[in-house]
C-alpha cells in the first residue's frame, strides 16, 4: 500500500545532533510544519536538558529520546520513569543489559503511566549500524554474523515486552520474520543516493528501506548537513510515497 505524505513523513525521525538547543532551533524552524519525528540524542540533551525536549512536545513533535540506557536494572528503571515524565514517544535501552534491565525499563515506565504521563514506546538497540563483522567479532568479542548477534538480542527484548529495535535496514525482515510485523524497527543507516556514507557501515535507501519493511528511520546528516534541509527531507518523503 502506498504511503501518504503525513505516513511518509512520520517514518523518518530527523537526527538532531547538535551541540546546543540554538543550532538545532535553526533546523527547526527550516522544517516547520513537516509531521516528522524529531530524534535527539545524548549531545544535544546533555546540553539542553529535558526544558527542550518539552519545546519539541509543546510544537507539535514526535520525539525520539535516543539515550540508550546500559546500567544495572534499578537504575534503568529510575531513568525511563523520569524520561517518560517528559511525555516523549519513544527511548531506547540497550539490549546487551540483559532481560532484567529491559523488564526493569518497564517498570519504571509503568510507574510513570500510573501518575498521569502517557506510555512512550521502548526500544532496544541491537547492533550499532557501525558495527562491523571483524569489530562484532575481534572487538566486542561476538562470534557468529551480526545480523545473528542482531536477531538474538531483538528476539531478548521482546520476551521482556518492549516494543521493538534499532538495527541496521538491512536486518529489518529477518527481525520481522523472528518477532513478528507489529514488532517495530527503527533503523539508522539511511542514506539517500549520492550522500556520504560517514561513518556508517551497513546502509540503505529510503525507498529500499521502506520495501523491507521498517517502521521509522533515523537520517541526520543527509538531511541536517544540507544547504537546504527543508528540500532534502521533501525529496525523501517523495520517494517513499513513490514506492509501490
Amino acid at each position: 500500500m502506498k504511503l501518504t505524505r503525513e505516513q511518509a513523513a512520520g517514518k523518518v525521525m530527523v537526527a538532531l545532533d547538535y551541540p546546543e538547543a540554538a543550532a538545532a532551533e535553526k533546523l527547526l524552524e527550516d522544517l516547520k510544519g513537516i509531521p516528522c519525528y524529531m530524534k535527539v540524542g545524548m549531545q544535544l540533551f546533555y546540553a539542553a536538558g529535558s526544558s527542550f525536549v518539552a519545546s519539541l512536545k509543546e510544537r507539535g513533535y514526535y520525539v525520539f529520546l535516543d539515550v540508550k540506557m546500559h546500567d544495572i536494572p534499578n537504575t534503568v528503571k529510575g531513568g525511563a520513569n523520569s524520561v517518560t515524565k517528559l511525555g516523549i514517544d519513544m527511548f531506547n535501552v540497550h539490549a546487551a543489559g540483559g532481560s532484567a534491565m529491559m523488564e526493569a525499563a518497564l517498570e519504571g515506565v509503568d510507574a510513570a503511566i500510573s501518575g498521569g504521563s502517557k506510555k512512550p514506546a521502548v526500544i532496544a538497540v541491537t547492533q550499532l549500524t557501525s558495527t562491523s563483522q571483524a569489530v562484532l567479532n575481534d572487538q566486542i568479542g561476538i562470534a557468529g554474523t551480526v545480523e545473528e548477534a542482531v536477531i538474538r538480542y531483538a528476539a531478548l527484548a521482546k520476551k521482556a515486552g518492549l516494543d521493538g529495535v534499532v538495527a541496521s535496514p538491512s536486518e529489518v525482515a529477518a527481525i520481522k520474520s523472528a518477532c513478528g510485523q507489529a514488532f517495530q524497527t527503527v533503523t539508522p543507516g539511511i542514506r539517500p543516493l549520492g550522500a556520504e556514507l560517514n561513518d556508517q557501515s551497513r546502509i540503505m535507501t529510503p525507498s529500499d528501506a521502506v520495501r523491507q519493511g521498517t517502521d521509522f528511520m533515523v537520517i541526520g546528516r543527509p538531511i541536517t548537513a544540507s544547504p537546504n534541509p527543508r528540500a532534502a527531507l521533501e525529496s525523501i518523503i517523495e520517494e517513499l510515497i513513490s514506492v509501490e
